[in-house]
């Protein structure tokens, strides 16, 4: 994550004091109230990340939009994230870390509430925008404000309380959201952060304040803000709005396209020039830092895609409700829980590119086993894959960006973490626009497919229509139901091809993993192993 490190070297903002980093640990009550807080504000951004997933059905509904149109509340959530990520450091320095975590747990409340009251879909993608923004800086401030917390000796308990944190929300959120919005209301989803990101700030505030970085005013690369914003708002619009207008027939599509490209173009060059590049484009020279970063960035949104897509085929082509999606696609955390800390036990004793390849096998094969599935398929044959999915999480995060991130010097992992980050944050919206669109495409392929089986010389199309017609249904309303059964057929043909795809890319990317150094391995954790092990999430 973006500037972690730094942000406890910092100087504190009262002459006379000592560095925010000099100060002593907290103790007692102070420290057990303070390791609560931040990992209530922590919990609450990362259940954001996916408690939303299975209740995309519903708000869709809810809004007049169609479900794949729902996944605008999750692109645009991480795309803001993504851009607010290389931002922290800046803002850490100009405010100070512990005014800049309260500042956007507030905002984040605020976001929250006004998603819960967005009375349609753009408002609600702009309040949700709102929310990615200023969730950015609350990631890497609470590693930062939890390492001030505890003794030298015991910073591996602390991003252990912290990991623990981050493996959780993922579980609960699928959960929570499924149940909320069958019993409750979606809205509600976005309401439950109000109490929690109060009683988080307040304690933060409460146990930090006196514990302040020193602020001070550093220039910000404003242009190259600019440029990144609209390159990755561009690229976004075209994955969200191509389906709807007809791809490049569309010249709104077109313009977008050229906008993203020729944006893009420009934020490379001024990147690579500026005295105060907004991210380091130069940190791509190392071997280690482009091939991890690709091979975390595309793992991450084939897995983030697929994490979107299981609960829209549930709801949508397989009668499950929200919570029973939820209860399908929340295990996936569970063995990760149980096994995460025993990957970064070993970390610094073990070739992290066996774990990272042992990762993706195992993802290889859970989408193998999701490429099977059937309209058939039962509650059992459809967790089974998603709690062995769990194993492969584990193997993941802390492996792959330790591989990324070894080999820097110390003072640039955080830039290094940050931008690595935001790349992946990134391809993570990129990979569900990616992976809705196609669903939809091969659907209409699938069904175009099986409509030229239902005609006048079928006996089988026959009989089912002699059938529905002898239950009472009059013709047009046994097209219709036949028409359903091929929609959910198409759907889920259509679905198996995305996971049997995904299957093949995890088995691709394996090569890219090997094409890393080896890190160093002396039995002690790296600067980089601690880094990602903080970073993982």
């Amino acid at each position: 994550m973006a500037d972690t490190a730094a942000a406890p070297g910092a100087a504190p903002a009262k002459p006379g004091t000592p560095p925010a980093g000099a100060h002593p640990p907290l103790e007692g009550s102070a420290r057990l109230w303070g390791t609560l807080a931040i990992s209530a504000a922590t919990f609450m951004n990362v259940l954001d990340t996916s408690i939303a997933n299975v209740s995309l059905p519903a708000i869709a509904g809810d809004l007049g939009v169609s479900p794949n149109q729902g996944t605008w509340v999750i692109t645009s959530f991480a795309v803001a994230n993504a851009i607010a990520v290389p931002l922290t450091g800046w803002l850490t320095q100009r405010l100070g870390q512990v005014r800049l975590m309260v500042a956007s747990v507030l905002l984040f409340v605020l976001a929250s509430l006004l998603c819960g009251l967005a009375p349609n879909m753009p408002t609600l993608i702009a309040f949700r925008v709102l929310q990615g923004f200023v969730a950015g800086p609350m990631i890497p401030l609470s590693q930062a404000l939890l390492l001030q917390s505890y003794p030298r000796a015991q910073a591996g308990r602390a991003m252990a309380a912290w990991a623990m944190t981050t493996l959780v929300a993922p579980v609960m959120g699928p959960l929570m959201g499924g149940w909320i919005t069958d019993n409750i209301a979606w809205p509600w989803i976005f309401y439950i952060n109000v109490p929690v990101g109060l009683l988080a700030a307040f304690f933060i505030w409460r146990i930090y304040h006196r514990r302040e970085s020193v602020v001070r005013k550093l220039p910000i690369d404003r242009i190259g803000l600019a440029l990144l914003i609209v390159w990755i708002a561009a690229l976004q619009m075209v994955l969200d709005l191509g389906k709807e207008h007809d791809w490049f027939a569309s010249p709104l599509i077109v313009g977008l396209a050229l906008t993203a490209i020729v944006g893009f173009a420009f934020f490379i060059a001024w990147e690579l020039t500026d005295e105060h590049p907004v991210v380091d484009l130069k940190l791509f020279k190392g071997r280690n830092f482009w091939a991890g970063t690709m091979a975390v960035s595309v793992a991450y949104g084939l897995f983030f895609g697929n994490v979107v897509l299981l609960p829209l085929w549930l709801q949508q082509f397989m009668g499950y409700t929200a919570t029973d999606a939820g209860m399908v696609t929340a295990p996936v955390g569970l063995l990760a829980i149980v096994l995460s800390p025993f990957v970064g036990r070993t970390i610094a004793k073990v070739d992290a590119r066996r774990y990272v390849t042992f990762s993706f096998a195992v993802f290889a094969v859970v989408m193998l086993m999701r490429s099977h599935f059937s309209t058939q398929a039962d509650f059992n044959t459809i967790l089974i894959p998603t709690i062995v999915q769990g194993v492969a999480v584990a193997f993941f995060f802390i492996p792959l960006n330790t591989l990324t991130l070894s080999g820097l010097t110390p003072d640039r992992i955080p830039a290094a973490a940050g931008l690595s980050n935001f790349v992946r944050i990134t391809f993570g919206a990129v990979g569900t626009s990616v992976a809705t669109t196609v669903w939809e495409s091969r659907a209409a392929l699938h069904h175009a497919h099986l409509a030229e089986a239902i005609n006048h010389g079928s006996p089988a199309a026959q009989a089912a229509l002699s059938g529905l017609a002898n239950g009472g249904m009059t013709q047009p309303q046994a097209l219709a139901a036949i028409d359903r059964l091929l929609q959910q057929q198409a759907f889920t043909m259509a679905a198996n091809d995305i996971f049997w795809l995904s299957s093949m890319l995890f088995l691709a990317l394996i090569p890219l993993v090997w094409l890393t150094r080896v890190p160093r391995r002396d039995g002690a954790p790296s600067a980089a192993a601690a880094e990602a092990a903080a970073g993982a999430h």
